[in-house]
């Protein structure tokens, strides 16, 4: 992806991250300790976050940098609770799971 690209991607990504947290853009910047329209300024391209701001970003979203940036991973914060949940499972339960899961791929 070329810079131009990450200019629209990353907004958007945000937003979709955002959402699926199911909290408002001002929430988010009050909980960042920011002015209301911190995330809302970042959504609608009129600002980029610093490095800083990006890494609370992350933190807030409960995922990191590279599941930010991993584009194939729709929803990063849902697949780290997956992973947590799945550490508990035997041997026999993790592999009931591992089939459910390459079975609802195929579909």
């Amino acid at each position: 992806m070329e810079y131009a690209d990450y200019i629209d991607w990353i907004p958007r990504r945000l937003t979709e991250l955002r959402l699926q947290k199911n909290v408002s853009a001002r929430d988010m910047s009050l909980s960042l300790g920011q002015s209301p329209s911190y995330i809302g300024k970042i959504e609608n391209r009129h600002a980029l976050p610093s490095m800083t701001g990006f890494l609370y970003i992350c933190e807030y979203l409960e995922i990191t940098p590279q599941d930010f940036f991993n584009t194939q991973n729709n929803c990063p914060s849902k697949v780290l609770e997956i992973t947590r949940e799945a550490e508990k499972l035997t041997f026999e339960q993790a592999d009931h799971v591992l089939q459910l899961l390459r079975d609802l791929n195929e579909k």
